[in-house]
C-alpha cells in the first residue's frame, strides 16, 4: 500500500503571493444593488412541454424499450391524417421523445422568442440532425405560454464500430437558440404597485440595513424598510414612472456583508476562504507515515537437461517505510486569511493534510467560521 501526499506548494505560493496585495485594496468592494438582489415580480419562469425530434439517422429511440415513444408516434400521425398503423408498420429509428424546458424571462411579450434545451427521453443515442417538431411549454398553473419547434445543434458527438465506440460530450442534450415563440403574456403592472420589494439572494441583516440606508440616503428619509434579513421595502413618492425610480434603485451602490466560510471540495482539492475567516491561537503540527510495497516478478526455469521440470514465476516483494518527521507551527491569536496561508506553507502540507487541518481546527473550536465540504 502506497500512500503518495500531493504537495500544495506551488498553490499556495499563489495565493501567499496574490493575498500579499490585500492592505493596499478594500477589504470588500462596493456592488450594485441590482447585483445582490431582485425586484418584487421581475423573475423568470420554468417552462416545460413534451415533443418529438424527428429526422435522426438511425440514432432514435428503440420503439420496442420506448413504448411512449410509439404511442406519440401514433398520435402524431393521426392527427396528420395518417392512421391505422399496426404495430409491424412502426419500426422506424430516426424518432426520438425529448423532454423540452426553458425560462420564459420577465416581461416577456407576445411574439418574441425564447431558447430552448432539449432533452433526450427514451434511449436515443444521438440527437445530432434532428428537428424538434411543434411541442407546447407550459408553465406550473397548466397555461400554455410558448410553442417551441425547429432544427437542434448538439455539442457532442458519439461514434461507434464493431468494437469500439467514443462519446465526446452527451449527444443527447441539445439546444435551439431562439427555438420557443411566446405566445401567452403574463399578466402584471409595476404602476399597480403601492411599494417595491427588494429581495437579497444572499440573507443578511448587515446588507439589509446598508441597503436601506444607501436608498433613504439617495431618495429621502423614509423611502425604505428593511422588513427582515431578505426583505427591504421601497416607497416611492411619485408612482407616475415606476421604471425609471426603479432603475435608480437598483444602480445604487452598496458593501454587502457575508459570514466567514471555508468552502471545500474534497475530490479535488480546492479550498477557498473569505476574509473574514479568523482562529485563535492554536499550534499546528502535521506528520504522515508512507509505506512502499514493490513486488518484482522473477521466473525459475529448470536446466536444460531435466526430467519433471517446470518454469514457475517467483515474486519477489520490497517493503520499505517512510516516516515523516513531524512539524509544529505556532499561529498566533486572531490570526488573519494570510497568516493562516503563511502558516499552512510553512508546514508544507499538500491539500489533503490542509483539508484534515482545518477540520481538526474547527472541531477544537479555534477557526470562527463556517466550513462547509461539497
Amino acid at each position: 500500500m502506497t500512500r503518495h501526499r500531493p504537495h500544495l506548494a506551488p498553490l499556495a505560493g499563489i495565493l501567499a503571493a496574490l493575498l500579499a496585495f490585500a492592505p493596499a485594496q478594500p477589504a470588500q468592494a462596493e456592488v450594485r444593488i441590482k447585483d445582490i438582489a431582485t425586484f418584487e415580480g421581475v423573475r423568470e419562469n420554468q417552462l416545460v412541454g413534451y415533443g418529438l425530434v424527428v429526422g435522426l439517422n438511425g440514432t432514435g429511440d428503440r420503439l420496442r424499450n420506448s413504448p411512449f415513444t410509439q404511442k406519440s408516434i401514433e398520435g402524431m400521425l393521426e392527427r396528420l391524417g395518417v392512421g391505422n398503423l399496426s404495430e409491424d408498420d412502426m419500426k422506424t429509428a430516426n424518432t426520438a421523445a425529448v423532454m423540452v424546458t426553458a425560462m420564459l424571462p420577465p416581461f416577456a411579450r407576445r411574439g418574441s422568442t425564447i431558447d430552448v434545451v432539449v432533452s433526450s427521453l427514451g434511449d436515443a443515442s444521438s440527437l445530432r440532425g434532428g428537428t424538434l417538431i411543434v411541442t407546447p411549454l407550459s408553465g406550473a398553473d397548466g397555461d400554455i405560454y410558448a410553442v417551441a419547434q425547429g432544427p437542434i445543434a448538439v455539442a457532442g458527438y458519439a461514434a461507434q464500430g464493431a468494437n469500439a465506440s467514443i462519446v465526446e460530450g452527451v449527444p443527447t442534450v441539445a439546444r435551439i437558440e431562439n427555438g420557443a415563440t411566446v405566445e401567452n403574456e403574463i399578466d402584471f403592472s409595476l404602476n399597480s404597485l403601492n411599494s417595491i420589494q427588494i429581495a437579497l439572494r444572499t440573507p443578511d441583516f448587515t446588507t439589509a440595513m446598508r441597503v436601506e440606508e444607501a436608498v433613504n440616503a439617495a431618495l429621502g428619509p423614509g423611502s425604505a424598510t428593511a422588513l427582515d434579513p431578505t426583505t427591504i421595502e421601497v416607497r416611492p413618492h411619485d408612482k407616475t414612472d415606476l421604471p425609471e425610480f426603479m432603475a435608480r434603485v437598483e444602480n445604487l451602490r452598496v458593501q454587502p456583508d457575508s459570514v466567514a466560510k471555508v468552502v471545500i471540495d474534497a475530490r479535488s482539492g480546492t479550498i477557498v476562504m473569505g476574509h473574514n475567516v479568523r482562529i485563535d491561537k492554536v499550534a499546528v503540527s502535521q506528520g504522515g507515515l508512507t509505506i512502499m510495497v514493490r513486488e518484482d516478478i522473477e521466473v525459475s526455469q529448470p536446466e536444460p537437461i531435466s526430467i519433471g521440470g517446470t518454469t514457475v514465476v517467483v515474486p519477489q516483494t520490497t517493503v520499505e517505510v517512510q516516516e515523516k518527521q513531524a512539524h509544529f507551527t505556532m499561529l498566533e491569536g486572531d490570526v488573519s486569511l494570510q497568516r493562516l496561508v503563511d502558516g499552512l506553507n510553512a508546514i508544507g502540507v499538500g491539500a489533503s493534510e490542509t483539508i484534515s487541518i482545518l477540520q481538526a481546527i474547527k472541531a477544537a473550536g479555534a477557526l470562527h467560521a463556517d466550513l462547509e465540504i461539497i
